[in-house]
């Protein structure tokens, strides 16, 4: 059998562990079930993909400076070179390699602040390489939104028509990506990948409340109200967490991102006090087994979300997209959410005290929806296979790793 060639692409290696999170689940996949497959990468930070994968990878952009902001002449030239020349870097990248897979992510939405020429620019050039080039590209479990910006939105959905492949995280992103004039007949909705990953058994500490922060802003359409919003969150959940902290509780902060590490610094100035403390998690099984210790948990990250509910721990979200509460919705826990953009901390500790009061049975439900998206995350690996590896005729491997022991 030749060996298949096969890219993975993405901010990975970035510092978000939820994008990493995503990378880890598939490349489980590949190991399992092609073993044969010569696999390397093309993203936002190789040396920590490689250094930690064990994988080849490449930088994904060849002007290095290309998510910050650029005032100066000599770096607007920088960025307007970069973009040349990554056109040429992407195709022949892509050209070399039989199959690319976009792991997850939410590639196709812009809920956070997003300019059309950074990364929407990059997954075009992928999808418009792969078609010219005849690679295969499959954007696996990826998530979107509705766009208001027209360059983004164009970008994005001609990335989405020319990929070979679509299945989303949730019917959310695929009406999404039907609105936007894309054809979804044939995609496929399945759990996020990260709900692929091994589960973690660790004890629970009596009291512990996880409480997941995020250095947020609101979305690309909030810039003129950025600092306001952030301000607001901030001082809400430090009031939520100082409350908590009244009641004698433990509080574990977490983080998903390295940008984040401010906001838990703000917080423990704040609230001052031995009871909260900060995890230094550097990957998705790190927050899960912060998670699975938790009696339980509020947090505001779609992937803390994620490793909360895996492990089975009753959440509230700090929703700050429709993302997250298609999530809740999927997992029974539609009634715990509280607005990102709006944290009320009076109204959130009251959630929270009713989250904990139906905890026994919260567990229960997500116990059976764990159950449900294990066996579907075993169909969505099944048709990577028949779409991407089509010559492929053996017996599926991967299924033991992600049913959950009821």
């Amino acid at each position: 059998m030749t060996a298949s060639r096969v890219g993975v692409f993405g901010l990975l290696g970035s510092g978000n562990l939820g994008n990493d999170g995503s990378l880890e689940a598939l490349l489980g996949y590949l190991r399992a079930e092609h073993p044969e497959a010569v696999v390397d990468a093309l993203c936002g930070g190789p040396e920590v993909v490689s250094a930690r994968y064990r994988i080849p990878a490449t930088r994904l952009h060849w002007y290095r400076g290309e998510y910050r902001t650029a005032s100066r002449a000599g770096a607007i030239a920088g960025k307007g070179l970069g973009k040349l020349v990554d056109a040429f870097r992407t195709a022949a990248w892509v050209r070399r390699h039989d199959v690319v897979i976009v792991p997850g992510m939410g590639v196709l939405e812009a809920t956070l602040p997003l300019r059309p020429w950074g990364f929407p620019y990059a997954l075009f050039l992928l999808c418009a390489s792969g078609r010219l080039f005849g690679t295969r590209v499959a954007l696996a479990g990826v998530g979107a939104d509705a766009i208001g910006n027209r360059s983004t939105r164009a970008l994005v959905r001609w990335s989405a028509r020319l990929a070979t492949y679509r299945s989303y995280r949730d019917g959310l992103s695929r009406d999404a990506m039907r609105t936007m004039g894309v054809d979804t007949a044939r995609d496929e909705v399945y759990p996020d990948l990260a709900f692929a990953l091994p589960t973690p058994s660790e004890p629970a500490t009596p009291g512990l409340v996880c409480v997941g922060v995020m250095d947020f802003h609101g979305g690309d359409d909030d810039r003129d109200r950025a600092e306001e919003i952030h301000r607001r969150y901030v001082d809400g959940v430090t009031a939520f967490v100082r409350a908590l902290v009244r009641d004698g509780r433990p509080v574990r902060l977490l983080t998903g991102d390295e940008v984040d590490r401010t906001v838990v610094a703000s917080i423990l100035d704040a609230v001052d006090s031995p009871l909260v403390t900060a995890a230094d998690a550097a990957s998705l099984a790190d927050l899960m087994k912060e998670t699975a210790a938790a009696e339980a948990v509020v947090a505001t990250r779609y992937h803390n979300l994620v490793c909360a509910l895996k492990v089975g721990t009753p959440t509230l979200a700090l929703s700050y997209a429709a993302k997250s509460d298609a999530l809740m919705a999927q997992r029974g826990l539609a009634a715990y959410r509280h607005p990102a953009r709006e944290v009320d901390a009076d109204r959130l500790l009251e959630q929270f005290r009713e989250l904990e009061k139906a905890a026994a049975e919260l567990r229960v439900t997500l116990a059976e929806r764990n159950q449900v998206a294990a066996r579907r995350l075993e169909e969505q690996f099944t048709a990577l296979t028949a779409a991407l590896f089509p010559t492929t005729d053996h017996a599926p491997t991967h299924a033991h790793a992600l049913r959950e022991t009821p």
